[in-house]
């Protein structure tokens, strides 16, 4: 056996035949990888922006021992329907107060609403808790 023959059994007994077509081959399952993941994180980034609430709550007024009203402007994807949370407190920050309401779908993008939240007993403040697409 001449040393190429015994060079060439080697390789191909360890694995060392071809190395350049397998290292193009893993090179391409790479960059197919990466891209798939890119294209994955970018929907769920547009998809979670999407579906978005944001809720804030731009005033109260106690309107009696028995009543609050609570001032909020809401921002959704137009054409989606919202529920939130609206919630009285007390000088503590007991909760006294609550009451869940659901929006209709809506062409606008922001609306100001203004709830009126029955409590137990005096409240102090109002507030919107929370808003998520049901």
């Amino acid at each position: 056996m001449t040393p190429t023959d015994v060079e060439r059994k080697l390789a191909e007994r360890y694995g060392r035949a071809g190395s350049s077509v397998r290292r193009r081959l893993a090179w391409i399952v790479g960059i197919g990888i990466a891209a798939v993941a890119t294209v994955l994180l970018s929907w769920s980034t547009v998809t979670g922006a999407m579906s978005t609430v944001d809720a804030e709550t731009n005033g109260y007024e106690v309107v009696d021992d028995h009543t609050v009203a609570v001032r909020a402007q809401i921002s959704i994807a137009a054409g989606t329907a919202v529920a939130c949370a609206f919630e009285a407190q007390d000088t503590e920050h007991g909760v006294v107060g609550w009451k869940i309401v659901e929006y209709a779908a809506s062409e606008e993008r922001s609306r100001m609403v203004v709830e009126t939240v029955p409590t137990v007993s005096e409240a102090t403040t109002g507030l919107v808790r929370s808003c998520w697409i049901p």
